[in-house]
């Protein structure tokens, strides 16, 4: 909601920024605003002569009201909650499928952290991804408790359709929708209220080509997407327009993108990011990872320099490997002269 004194600190700009509808108002009351962009809405207001005034019927005491129930009565109208930014997650233990407590006490994530989530197959890493998502309050199969900036998350977290806390990327991401990609992008950018759509939805498909293995352009099918393509386009709309600020990813590995360009576009969104993985470059890649066992949380590991060093070596391997697999796609002939250099890479880790 907004206030008298947020309109003396917010600039215009600001404020079209954070509520694009605006623009509606300042047409409706014929006010032309576009000099006074990087001053507030009081200050255009006081640039207003007394002759103006009178002849104009200028009356600035009620825009001044009539601005702010126009902006919460719009918020009240659209469902939009305004929230505070999430800064951390913390999971706070509870018991693992032999109702053993958990191996630690509580975790706290802070944002553009990125933390993976290890384990053997059944372990429980997806229940963990669960439990975040629906903000456990020791009321999930594990016991778990979810806080929120070190605080109790309000419930609506649950079921809020338009403002989610969470982003989930699933293993499978398939679309049946009859939609161009342009079609889809500019949906999604309508509902956030966007205003400056086009440049956003340019942003969004030239981050998802960033990843992809295969260029797609604005005019694709959604449906004939690969699967590659598909995660790309997701991961990218997720880290430019999306507002959930919690992004939880099941399985990137096998997703065909380059997966550090993934996770750098967003931590520098400022999103918190969980994977569960088995691949041991996305899990070097976190700042720490969680072990999962027996459906619990086992173990809690930084990243140490050995670590990152390792993760060096498998990052020229992973390049080896993608050089391969673009020139089998090609069509090319592998010649093992010509790669001998590289395929030494593997040596070195061994």
């Amino acid at each position: 909601m907004i206030n008298r004194e947020m309109l003396d600190e917010l600039t215009i700009n600001e404020i079209e920024n954070k509520y694009p509808f605006i623009i509606s108002f300042f047409a409706d009351n014929k006010l032309d605003v576009d000099d006074y962009r990087n001053e507030t809405f009081i200050s255009f207001l006081e640039h207003f002569s007394e002759e103006e005034r009178e002849e104009w019927a200028i009356d600035t005491t009620k825009l001044t009201e009539d601005i702010i129930v126009y902006i919460n009565t719009m918020l009240d109208f659209l469902g939009i909650k305004e929230e505070k930014a999430v800064d951390s997650l913390t999971i706070i233990a509870g018991h693992d499928k032999s109702g053993q407590k958990e191996n630690f006490d509580n975790i706290t994530i802070n944002k553009s952290e990125i933390i993976s989530i290890v384990g053997p197959t059944g372990s429980g890493k997806s229940r963990l991804l669960a439990d975040i998502e629906w903000t456990a309050n020791e009321d999930t199969p594990t016991g778990r408790a979810i806080l929120i900036n070190g605080e109790k998350p309000d419930k609506k977290w649950r079921f809020s359709s338009g403002n989610k806390l969470v982003a989930q990327l699933s293993q499978n991401m398939n679309f049946v929708m009859d939609l161009t990609v342009s079609e889809f992008l500019e949906l999604h950018a309508k509902s956030r209220m966007v205003e400056n759509e086009e440049e956003v939805i340019k942003k969004i498909i030239e981050a998802a080509n960033n990843l992809a293995g295969e260029a797609f352009d604005l005019n694709t099918p959604i449906t004939s997407l690969s699967g590659g393509q598909s995660r790309a386009l997701m991961i990218a709309d997720t880290a430019i327009l999306s507002t959930s600020p919690i992004v939880l990813i099941d399985e990137i590995e096998n997703a065909g993108i380059d997966r550090k360009k993934a996770l750098d576009l967003l931590v520098s969104k400022e999103k918190i990011v969980l994977m569960a993985t088995h691949d041991p470059s996305l899990a070097l890649m976190a700042d720490k990872r969680i072990v999962i066992r027996n459906g619990g949380i086992y173990k809690v590991i930084e990243t140490g320099k050995e670590e990152k060093a390792m993760l060096r070596e498998l990052e020229k391997m992973d390049k080896v490997i993608k050089g391969l697999r673009t020139s089998l796609r090609k069509g090319e002939i592998i010649n093992y002269n010509d790669n001998i250099s590289n395929i030494k890479v593997y040596e070195s880790i061994h």
